[in-house]
């Protein structure tokens, strides 16, 4: 008898530091990070500074959402690229890479070149093959209505997602007419809380023009539209944020393409100043994620020495 309670207790006691050890494991869980990645044209570029810095510091990215280039960037990382890869990509590719010129009652130029673009860059062909979960935006032309993909095809929705009013024809899918996803998710924050991210770092690429000047053409008047219109909508995406950081990419065009290696300064030293926070993240309980109407945090650009 006295030997059967041996058993049971040691039994007990073996049960009782499982349970310590599971419950510690879990205190200890990385919380699911996610990035959401904003619009900017060339300005995009600086969203491989902020992702070679969380590679560098070993902050687990495990899902991604992504805006016009925000997309495009994203889809070509979360299908595989390495960081080197993705900023040799980023030295090659200019406005021609991506589009053509064309005569339509609908815009001046066609984004139908980034079929090829992608086909041959990106490492597989559909969300579900990604190695990183990845959401990208457009917005409905008809309804005003966000679109939020994950799964299917990557190419048409990263199309769409870049389809800039004004500039790029919309794109068809499903017999839906869409167009930019700065229109209904400037920074796609909350799609990624929809995607489960337990922390959302937002990267948003504020543009600054003159007070002053008088417009250069067409396409500046509809680039400051959009910034007024960001700004104007601001607080929806960042009170889904746990974390904001704003690269100062003030001073760089639109179509800035041959200044790669300052965008992707400006992205890396933004996102070097905000890693104190991240990591914050990776020393609180799971369990202890912001929710979601939670104040975001915002790092904002400072003067900084060139590296």
């Amino acid at each position: 008898m006295k030997s059967l309670d041996k058993v049971i207790r040691s039994v007990q006691a073996f049960g009782r530091e499982l349970s310590r050890k599971s419950s510690a494991a879990e205190a200890k869980r990385v919380p699911a990070i996610g990035v959401a990645l904003g619009g900017g044209f060339a300005r995009g570029i600086a969203h491989i500074g902020v992702l070679k810095v969380l590679e560098e510091e070993g902050i687990p990215v495990r899902m991604v959402a992504g805006t016009s280039v925000g997309a495009l960037i994203g889809a070509v990382y979360c299908s595989g690229l390495t960081i080197a890869e993705l900023e040799e990509v980023a030295y090659k590719v200019r406005f021609t890479t991506f589009a053509r010129w064309t005569l339509s009652r609908y815009g001046f130029a066609t984004n139908d070149r980034m079929v090829a673009f992608l086909e041959r860059t990106l490492k597989v062909q559909t969300f579900e093959e990604l190695r990183i979960p990845l959401g990208v935006t457009a917005t409905d032309f008809n309804t005003g209505e966000g679109a939020v993909f994950h799964s299917g095809s990557i190419i048409d929705p990263v199309r769409a997602s870049c389809a800039y009013p004004g500039m790029f024809l919309p794109v068809e899918i499903r017999g839906r007419w869409l167009v930019d996803g700065m229109l209904s998710h400037p920074v796609p924050a909350l799609p990624l809380r929809e995607m489960g991210a337990e922390r959302v770092l937002a990267v948003h690429l504020k543009g600054q023009w003159s007070k002053t000047a008088a417009p250069r053409h067409l396409f500046d008047v509809i680039g400051q539209s959009f910034a007024i219109a960001q700004d104007m909508m601001s607080s929806v995406w960042r009170n889904a944020a746990d974390l904001v950081i704003e690269p100062d990419v003030a001073g760089f065009d639109y179509d800035d393409f041959k200044r790669t290696d300052e965008l992707m300064r400006v992205g890396a030293r933004a996102m070097r100043r905000a890693l104190p926070e991240v990591r914050k993240w990776l020393e609180a309980p799971a369990g202890a994620a912001a929710p979601v109407q939670a104040p975001a945090m915002v790092a904002r650009p400072a003067p900084m020495p060139a590296d």
